[in-house]
């Protein structure tokens, strides 16, 4: 399916928009590019595909893109739904199935998951499938809440000021990964998959995550104060951008022994 940029709506321009002025910034697609996007089949990864279409046909920088579905082996996955929907687009598609399922209840017995034992499994299995197929960057579907949601989870639970950085390079050198819908509103996200009618297929994992009660805790919080002053994702926004060591704890040159 083709989207003409006539034909996009203000929506959709404004995720464009503010996706090829990240991408622009921090250099996160450039000439001859071959970029994996990781389509999982939630509104986040459908619109990293789509927006990524779009920016190969109307940026003046020449890419190639491919669509990756990883099926990590839960029963109830719809792999082939994904797989359905990619279909009807113009892009190379190719579907992978490991089987994470059964490492993660080994090692847990049925247990809570923290979901980055998951995310380990996943990471891993997708840098190895880039280079596999000669991908040069790994583009992930974060968004703008997710890095506010990171940055206050590591600085209440974790004890450290971080975040999802746009443009990253993996521990062992090999992948790139680029997360081009970061400075875009879940919102903006959220209104794109009703538009659009994407087909939502979850993760298919039947455990709790242990994480999953600061992560909620934290989303609602923000989500609170962003009813109260709606400008708090912006100032965020801006705040991951505006590092000050100097008002931090952090040792310069003169304080270093």
């Amino acid at each position: 399916m083709k989207y003409e940029s006539a034909r996009l709506s203000r929506l959709e321009r404004r995720i464009v928009s503010q996706a090829g002025e990240l991408i622009d910034r921090f250099r996160l697609i450039e000439p001859g590019d071959r970029v994996m996007a990781c389509v999982s089949g939630g509104k986040d990864s459908y619109a990293l595909l789509d927006v990524l279409l779009i920016l190969q046909r109307r940026a003046p920088v020449e890419f190639e893109v491919v669509a990756l579905n990883l099926d990590q082996g839960w029963s109830g996955y719809d792999q082939a739904r994904v797989m359905a929907w990619l279909a009807t687009k113009d892009v190379e598609a190719v579907a992978v199935r490991r089987d994470h399922a059964s490492v993660v209840e080994e090692k847990l017995g049925g247990g809570p998951v923290p979901c980055p034992l998951c995310s380990r499994l996943r990471r891993g299995a997708l840098y190895d499938l880039a280079v596999e197929h000669r991908c040069s960057k790994v583009a992930l579907g974060h968004h703008l809440d997710d890095a506010a949601d990171s940055l206050l989870l590591n600085l209440f639970f974790n004890g450290r000021l971080a975040s999802l950085p746009p443009r990253m390079r993996s521990k062992d050198g090999r992948n790139v990964v680029i997360r081009p819908l970061l400075a875009v509103p879940e919102a903006d996200l959220i209104d794109l998959a009703h538009a659009r009618g994407y087909p939502m297929v979850r993760c298919g994992c039947p455990f709790v995550c242990a994480s999953f009660g600061e992560r909620l805790a934290v989303r609602r919080m923000r989500e609170d104060l962003q009813r109260r002053h709606p400008r708090i994702l912006a100032s965020i926004r801006a705040a991951l951008a505006n590092v000050q060591p100097g008002f931090l704890w952090v040792c310069d040159d003169e304080c270093a022994t």
